[in-house]
């Protein structure tokens, strides 16, 4: 169990440092992963268009809990892809509310190989990346 939770990933984005590429934790990756899902637009990477939500576009949308139901499912449902072995998907939660301009995203799940439970906040506003 320990060698899975000592797993080493290449950083993302990619960093060189010292003498090599910088790498990430596995919880560390997994977050990252997440965080691509976000930030990448529909149809911004060539080979898989259908990557990515494009949450930063969210941000000035109206409060419409109509729009951020099928937001939260439209999420749930990349970073299910997107994390396909990593998370146990039955675990995966995802909710998002909006307030004075930002955009509250709320992710919580389980590490599958560990059994860890993870979660994370992402306050996205119009100038900011989270």
């Amino acid at each position: 169990m320990s060698n899975l939770n000592s797993a080493q990933y290449l950083k993302f984005p990619f960093k060189v440092a010292g003498h090599g590429p910088q790498t990430s934790t596995r919880p560390e990756h997994v977050r990252e992963q997440i965080e691509q899902v976000l930030f990448t637009s529909p149809k911004e990477r060539v080979f898989r268009p259908e990557f990515g939500v494009g949450i930063r576009k969210l941000v000035f949308e109206p409060n419409n809990g109509s729009l951020l139901k099928i937001t939260r499912k439209q999420l749930e449902s990349s970073l299910a892809q997107a994390l396909y072995g990593e998370v146990d998907p039955k675990t995966l939660d995802v909710a998002i509310t909006q307030s004075d301009g930002k955009l509250i995203v709320h992710i919580s799940y389980v590490l599958a190989a560990i059994n860890k439970d993870e979660s994370y906040t992402f306050t996205i506003t119009g100038q900011d990346n989270g």
